[in-house]
């Protein structure tokens, strides 16, 4: 356990250390890190296709990415409509035109079709497609390092992140209702609690999470974890412009990590300006918290 989180903490921390204020090479840093993204996915779908007994690990892959969504979803649901009866979010808000739902989904499903290309290229099964793994365990401590580069140049610090209070809030009933529903998960699935803990840790960073989990648990619960967050941005995209009108709680959390960048703009839009600061501060929390809670769990 220490030697893994020791392999996800260093490259994130000798990152982190690294001040950049160039906003051309932090873009190029951004742009770079979508590309290993996919370089690491499209790994991932090779080193699936070598998986013994192909047909049934598939099905497995369907049954733990279904059932495991549905149950942290409902559980995420439930703890924020709580926080948001206990503590209304003042200050309504009519929403404005919505960005295409359409097109960002669309951006996100791109992902499943790296993993679909690497698994058709993995089914030829040339020999040399075996070092996929290898290759991408040395991509993802790149990737790590460039997360690190890519969290300091959020402007986020310490102080920020203490002093908004509701953005706090929601993401501990976010880690604490999806931990929960990991275990519930790993009962229902017949997983080891660890198992269903760590596949609960994502909170929506897919491009993160699955590629974690393949590397400690192999391609079928590394995939399903992929495909898991993966629905939870789907559904939080679709889900907020709806959500926002009865619980502004509720529809910041189901966006899990993905707050702070990709589901924004449509939680701005639906919710208003004062939804913003709690959502960056809520999703760097949770992007803190999952490398660490994954390396604890693995």
């Amino acid at each position: 356990m220490l030697s893994g989180l020791l392999i996800i903490l260093i490259p994130l921390f000798i990152g982190y250390l690294i001040p950049l204020r160039q906003t051309s090479t932090i873009t190029f840093i951004n742009r770079m890190l979508s590309w290993i993204v996919y370089a690491i996915l499209f790994f991932m779908g090779i080193s699936l296709a070598f998986l013994e007994n192909l047909n049934s690990n598939l099905l497995a892959i369907l049954r733990y990415s279904t059932v495991s969504i549905i149950v942290i979803m409902a559980f995420n649901t439930a703890g924020l409509l709580l926080l948001e009866r206990a503590s209304p979010w003042r200050h309504p808000h009519r929403q404005e035109k919505l960005p295409s739902r359409i097109a960002m989904a669309l951006e996100s499903l791109k992902l499943c079709g790296v993993v679909l290309a690497g698994f058709a290229l993995g089914l030829s099964g040339m020999a040399w497609l075996r070092h996929a793994t290898a290759a991408s365990e040395y991509t993802l401590i790149f990737l790590l390092f460039l997360i690190g580069i890519q969290l300091r140049s959020s402007g986020m610090n310490v102080r920020q992140i203490l002093l908004n209070r509701r953005g706090t809030q929601i993401a501990l009933v976010v880690v604490a209702t999806s931990l929960l529903a990991g275990a519930v998960n790993a009962v229902l699935l017949g997983l080891p609690l660890k198992t269903g803990l760590a596949m609960a840790s994502g909170y929506g960073w897919y491009s993160l999470s699955g590629i974690l989990m393949t590397e400690s648990y192999g391609p079928v619960i590394g995939s399903a974890t992929f495909f898991n967050d993966l629905l939870r941005e789907l559904l939080a995209i679709m889900l907020i412009p709806s959500l926002a009108q009865r619980s502004r709680c509720a529809a910041l959390g189901l966006c899990g990590a993905t707050s702070m960048d990709f589901t924004l703009p449509v939680l701005q839009r639906s919710g208003g300006v004062d939804m913003v600061p709690p959502a960056i501060v809520h999703g760097f929390l949770l992007s803190l918290v999952v490398p660490l809670l994954m390396a604890l769990f693995a």
